[in-house]
């Protein structure tokens, strides 16, 4: 059996010359505008069995005494029909020396044209080698690309970056302006790393943007205001995961639009608030995961095996004493690692060791047995040579952090500034770690090994005195910890 010999170069070569054969072209295409119109001639033929578009338009493509046929596309610069018109002709496109504006031109226009060999090729070229292009025209791109049903390939890229960094779009100037299928697309992933109430709350930002005319005030709407809403989030609000918000969240900011909501949604939100084991009729989604396969920015794997970066712009905007958290691009603070209890040992004589002499640290904890993170923020310099004395500042504070089974984080500002921090003796060195307040938050051990007995502590009874505004434990029974980590806050230049 003989193989087929083939000769794609040659064929493509004479179909390329044919196209400037100005003898046996019936078909004229008119491109671009004003003083940017440009003519080109082109073979019915061979536009029809290469585009279904063409094939559709020159149907009804006027006619004239010569039957030659003038198709008109006034939104096509004449200098990407051309490159798309030796595509159509050759199957070659030299994008070697084209920037990347025009690359990207030339794939969106060669999809209005239905060439979906020519535009998954594109696409596929700006993913891989334009990334750092496609992350600086984001916005631009972002909400330009759902117009169409088509490139999957670059809307998973933008989704996968938002899942990560929600600002970027929830944020944004232009978000009132997203289309309806971009902002579902964002909805359906698991991974959004977002806050549900948050979540929440810019469905519904979204939602009134798009009824201008309703009342700034929610308690002046009437039924056909809610009605108008509840229309425009139809396909939005499924997608909500409302039994991962917290009671507290859905009382406040959920219960003033509960009209928006299925009647029996609302009846097993209640339900759920009173007793959380009773099975409900409502469908309910699973809790977003928070996976964070790689960060954008600084952050890397050795960074931190307890807390991640939206941590960080979280510590960061409490130790600024902002009133809203730093975006993940705009965190002013490195956390440099000073000591990490799996790598550095879990002796409290090695806190006082490594941690003496550094100013602005944050400690992290992770709880045993539990998803908690607990710590605390010290100004102060740590010293060992000090003795037993009570350490004074205005500024330091403890902790709880959020995290995939803590809903919310507790910020507890140090309110008795005599007695902020202890700092221990050369001797209780041996037993006793850091030391916020009271008992407020201690890390204690009397084995010398912080995993091995349950000494640290997050105490707060009023009964006492305490130093802290208030608990970040919702019990005052002892803990032992699984790794902790000690963190020098710097100042970025």
């Amino acid at each position: 059996m003989s193989l087929p010999f083939k000769f794609f170069d040659k064929l493509s070569q004479d179909f390329s010359e044919l196209l400037n054969d100005k003898k046996e072209y019936n078909v004229i295409i008119e491109v671009d505008k004003e003083e940017n119109k440009k003519s080109f001639t082109a073979h019915s033929v061979v536009l029809r069995y290469r585009s279904s578009c063409f094939n559709k338009e020159l149907e009804n493509a006027p006619t004239n005494e010569n039957l030659i046929k003038t198709v008109i596309k006034p939104n096509i610069s004449a200098q990407i029909f051309e490159i798309i018109l030796k595509y159509i002709y050759g199957g070659i496109v030299d994008i070697e020396n084209s920037d990347t504006k025009t690359v990207y031109e030339l794939m969106v226009n060669a999809n209005e044209l239905e060439l979906e060999e020519l535009s998954v090729k594109l696409e596929s070229y700006l993913i891989e080698s334009k990334a750092s292009w496609l992350r600086t025209y984001f916005s631009f791109i972002y909400h330009s690309i759902f117009d169409s049903n088509d490139f999957k390939g670059l809307k998973n890229f933008y989704n996968d970056i938002i899942s990560k960094h929600p600002n970027l779009i929830f944020e944004s100037e232009d978000f009132n302006s997203l289309q309806e299928t971009a902002l579902i697309s964002i909805l359906q992933r698991d991974d959004l790393k977002v806050e549900e109430i948050k979540i929440w709350d810019y469905v519904i930002k979204w939602g009134i943007a798009q009824n201008p005319t309703l009342p700034t005030n929610t308690e002046e709407w009437s039924k056909e205001n809610f009605e108008a809403l509840k229309i425009t989030l139809q396909r939005c609000l499924p997608l909500i995961r409302y039994f991962h918000i917290p009671d507290e969240d859905i009382w406040e900011k959920v219960k003033p639009y509960k009209k928006i909501l299925e009647k029996q949604l609302w009846n097993d939100l209640i339900q759920h608030h009173m007793s959380p084991t009773k099975p409900v009729r409502s469908l309910v989604l699973p809790a977003r995961t928070f996976s964070t396969p790689e960060l954008l920015s600084r952050v890397n794997k050795s960074f931190s095996t307890i807390i991640n970066e939206e941590h960080v712009a979280e510590l960061s905007s409490w130790i600024d004493r902002k009133s809203t958290t730093y975006s993940l691009s705009n965190i002013p603070y490195e956390f440099q690692l000073i000591l990490r209890g799996s790598r550095d040992g879990f002796r409290p004589k090695t806190f006082w060791e490594m941690c003496h002499g550094h100013a602005g640290t944050i400690v992290v904890t992770k709880v045993v047995g539990t998803a908690e993170i607990v710590g605390g923020y010290n100004p102060l310099a740590w010293d060992n040579s000090t003795g037993e004395v009570r350490m004074k500042t205005n500024d330091s504070f403890i902790f709880s952090l959020k995290n995939r089974n803590i809903q919310k984080s507790i910020l507890s500002r140090v309110t008795g500034s005599s007695s902020a921090l202890f700092y221990h003796n050369s001797n209780d060195q041996n037993t006793d770690g850091p030391w916020f307040g009271n008992y407020e938050f201690v890390m204690q051990s009397n084995v010398s090994d912080f995993t091995q007995d349950k000494l640290c502590w997050c105490d707060y009874d009023p009964k006492y005195d305490t130093y802290y505004e208030k608990p970040i434990r919702t019990t005052n029974e002892k803990i032992s910890i699984v790794d902790y980590e000690v963190f020098k806050i710097i100042k970025k230049r």
